[in-house]
């Protein structure tokens, strides 16, 4: 296989994690909204409202910076580094 077809392979694995992970945190949680209403989160309001605003929101962030972290691994790994000191 070319260098070229491993980094797409890679890359391409990598792309399906990150949109799993994505659609739990913001598919799968509202599955179970119905279940977690009852119970109360910080400030008074109900669960699912609390986990999905905030919760979400810092996940999704965690996941682009894991995300774009993973890319430049996998970039350097098959000489497609975009940084200047090579």
């Amino acid at each position: 296989m070319s260098n070229a077809t491993k980094h797409w392979e890679k890359t391409r694995s990598l792309l399906f994690v990150t949109l799993a992970i994505w659609f739990v945190f913001s598919i799968g949680i509202f599955l179970f909204a119905a279940e977690m209403n009852e119970v109360t989160g910080p400030f008074g309001y109900p669960w699912t409202y609390w986990f999905t605003c905030q919760g979400s929101l810092g996940i999704f962030v965690i996941l682009c910076f894991w995300f774009a972290n993973r890319q430049e691994k996998i970039d350097e790994e098959f000489g497609f580094n975009e940084r200047g000191d090579q």
